[in-house]
């Protein structure tokens, strides 16, 4: 069985049930607190490409930090977000889960089952 890795915040409810729904499942995984333990940007990258995923697929627009920066009307390029995803953590949705060549955005926590599942 292929461990999981969950990029999380311990305080995030979503992660907490994600972790839970894994536990549940038997799953053996890691879960990286990635503001104890930043993630790089060049980590970032490969999280986001596994996933298909951009930038913008993983802003958190309901962040006050993402009001105070004047995301919602900026122009930014994915480089450009990812750099302020690594500078304010806040902005990174979660969380993330990596299974093997796989990342998905587990929002909502039942998400995760796809990988469970696979």
């Amino acid at each position: 069985m292929t461990p999981m890795i969950i990029y999380q915040k311990p305080a995030c409810s979503t992660c907490r049930a994600v972790v839970q729904l894994v536990k549940a499942g038997g799953h053996p995984f890691t879960a990286v607190n990635y503001y104890e333990q930043p993630l790089s940007k060049t980590r970032l990258k490969e999280l986001l490409k596994k996933g298909g995923l951009n930038a913008k697929d993983v802003l958190r627009t309901k962040d006050d930090r993402y009001k105070t920066l004047g995301l919602a009307t900026a122009d930014k390029s994915d480089d450009e977000l990812i750099d302020l995803m690594i500078q304010h953590p806040d902005l990174l949705q979660r969380p993330l889960v990596e299974k093997g060549d796989t990342v998905i955005l587990a929002r909502p926590p039942e998400t995760v089952n796809r990988l469970l599942n696979s």
